[in-house]
């Protein structure tokens, strides 16, 4: 299964107003692993820039002075990400600004959208995590991960954050090993769960509990004991 996370920057917020893409940064995971394969170019718009997203992004109409057309970039761009299923945050902004360059550069019919399946990450997490903030700095607290290089958006960089969060909110593991070596007592065998974090990223953090909560854990299993007849099956031994 070859999946592409992507991001995009802009000149502007509505595509509508004519505002262009600036950035497209794009991560692959192949059966949820990241392979390390990405696509990343910036593109000048040829027009200006609007300064509310230059605070977001920080990427200024004179950096894209001598950055290629999206017309020059598209072919590469579609190969890169054919037949793949595209994971984005906030999907029909990216989508909607892309089926807009592409129809200007490839035809008017092409859509992207009719390329590739696409998942919204935010339709996700607004229905596992209804009535709270779900944008990606939230989205990185909740499920720790790390964003602290995340001073201004950025495409590629945002791309990269976005494949963790998607991996932790999907369940987390990003590859399941078998240890026969690992068999219990019964014969079966156990399941490791191996995260691997992209390089250069720091561990996840590792938090003990207090002795206050120890001990209101303890008092808990207490409860659980007395209200079913004071079996509690995970402190059998097997």
């Amino acid at each position: 299964m070859r999946q592409i996370v992507l991001d995009t920057e802009t000149t502007g917020l509505e595509v509508s107003q004519g505002h262009r893409i600036i950035e497209i940064g794009c991560v692959e995971l192949v059966n949820r692993k990241l392979t390390g394969n990405h696509y990343h170019q910036y593109v000048n718009p040829h027009r200006e820039i609007d300064q509310g997203a230059i605070e977001v992004h920080g990427i200024t109409n004179e950096f894209l002075a001598d950055k290629p057309a999206f017309e020059v970039v598209a072919r590469a761009f579609l190969e890169f990400v054919q037949g793949a299923e595209l994971v984005i945050h906030n999907a029909p902004f990216d989508i909607g600004f892309l089926n807009a360059e592409l129809q200007r550069a490839v035809g008017p019919d092409t859509r992207l959208d009719e390329l590739c399946a696409v998942t919204d990450t935010l339709v996700m997490a607004r229905s596992k995590h209804p009535g709270q903030r779900n944008n990606l700095d939230a989205l990185c607290q909740r499920y720790m991960v790390d964003n602290s290089q995340r001073d201004l958006h950025g495409a590629l960089l945002d791309a990269e954050i976005l494949a963790d969060v998607y991996l932790a909110m999907t369940g987390g593991q990003t590859a399941l090993q078998l240890s026969e070596s690992g068999a219990d007592n019964d014969g079966q065998t156990r399941a490791e769960h191996l995260v691997r974090l992209p390089a250069g990223r720091s561990p996840l953090p590792v938090i003990a509990a207090t002795p206050e909560e120890i001990v209101a854990h303890e008092a808990q299993l207490q409860a659980i004991a007395a209200a079913s007849g004071g079996r509690l099956l995970w402190r059998e031994k097997p």
